[in-house]
């Protein structure tokens, strides 16, 4: 029998070899033996094998099919280590909200800043080619951008797993029915009364029809919500809101204090207050990182002015630009090991240190984050 690689999956040589399924965002490591035999189903030739357990689970787990699907799989090249896997790409600053809890602030105003197609274009083929697996394209309102057609188009170029973070406002089903992501995450920050004295009358029935109609149109949705005094009372009804829509993924944090929410203290809230609200959320979060390590470790953010740095949020801090390379920027970020940290907990692989921007805002890099302190009860 002959059998090729699905058109949903590619190799990648990360730490170690690996299959990873763009549509259903599973990474499967591999031996060499394993690796070796996909990557010559990978080929437009298919691989002759005779049936066995592992072809199984490849049929089962959609990673081989039997059918010549058509897609020319890049071969893997090993990529740094540790390896950049998950992407945030800022391709604008610019918003169509002006959300109290805003951590990029007002330093848009008056001054967009956005980067073109041919830097995007440029930096995925940069993050692919590191063996990257999904970009994550935010803002400001990323669908605001002015050439967000042009951007949109050149998505399925790149095999590697594309997600959008938006407000939702936007969703109209003309504009659904075009985009080229795998995944939709919509901001939606407690009920009607709470998410919109956060982000704006109207604009909590606007997101939950944007996700209705996502969710009818068959892409995969996921859910951001900040916690905030105003909205303590909505989760159970919000986890049940978000279960019935068959949305897949909630996920659930504490704002920084950082930007446009220290114009706004009545929206702030203490670790006793919020940490233990950080246990709501479902279906694993956004990207994972590795044992003996805090958060981080596998993550990089690109900013709508091309600074990289560890994360959105330490973009005053970054390591380089974009005109140096990604690669070259991403190997100037230091890894932060679990043993560094001030944190000596019996949850401390679990939970990772938490958020190391958040832990830095109180007082210390290597300090506790204390939201998930209260999260474990052990302030």
């Amino acid at each position: 029998m002959k059998y090729f690689l699905s058109k949903e999956t590619v190799l990648k040589w990360l730490e170690l070899p690996s299959v990873y399924h763009l549509k259903k965002d599973d990474l499967y490591e591999l031996g060499e033996d394993a690796f070796e035999f996909l990557r010559r189903c990978s080929s437009e030739y298919g691989c002759d094998s005779e049936q066995s357990e592992f072809v199984d689970y490849c049929l089962k787990e959609d990673i081989l099919t039997t059918e010549r699907s058509g897609v020319i799989q890049p071969l893997p090249v090993q990529s740094p280590q540790p390896s950049l896997r998950y992407l945030e790409l800022q391709i604008t600053n610019r918003c169509n909200l002006r959300c109290r809890h805003c951590f990029i602030g007002d330093e848009s105003d008056g001054c967009v800043e956005e980067l073109t197609p041919e830097q995007i274009r440029k930096i995925l083929k940069e993050f692919e080619e590191m063996q990257g697996l999904r970009v994550l394209i935010t803002g400001g309102e990323p669908l605001t951008h002015n050439d967000f057609e042009e951007i949109n188009k050149m998505l399925p170029e790149f095999r590697i797993r594309k997600a959008l973070f938006t407000n939702g406002l936007l969703l109209s089903e003309g504009i659904l029915e075009k985009l080229n992501v795998h995944e939709i995450q919509i901001s939606i920050d407690g009920l009607e009364q709470a998410h919109d004295a956060l982000r704006g009358k109207g604009t909590f029935r606007t997101a939950v029809r944007a996700l209705e109609k996502a969710v009818k149109g068959g892409l995969e949705t996921s859910v951001a919500t900040m916690v905030h005094p105003l909205n303590l009372g909505d989760f159970d009804e919000m986890a049940s809101l978000f279960e019935g829509m068959g949305v897949k993924g909630w996920t659930v944090d504490v704002p920084c204090a950082k930007g446009r929410l220290d114009r706004y203290p009545e929206f702030q809230i203490s670790p006793e207050q919020g940490g233990k609200y950080l246990k709501y959320g479902y279906g694993g979060g956004l990207h994972s990182g590795a044992s003996g390590f805090a958060c981080g470790l596998h993550l990089a953010s690109v900013t709508g002015d091309g600074r990289i740095s560890r994360c959105t949020f330490y973009a005053e801090d970054s390591v380089g630009r974009i005109e140096e390379g990604l690669r070259t920027c991403w190997e100037r970020i230091r890894p932060i090991g679990l043993e560094e940290l001030a944190c000596d907990c019996s949850h401390l692989e679990e939970c990772r240190g938490g958020c190391r921007y958040r832990a830095q805002l109180i007082g210390d890099r290597l300090g506790k984050d204390l939201y998930r302190c209260a999260l474990y009860d052990i302030l």
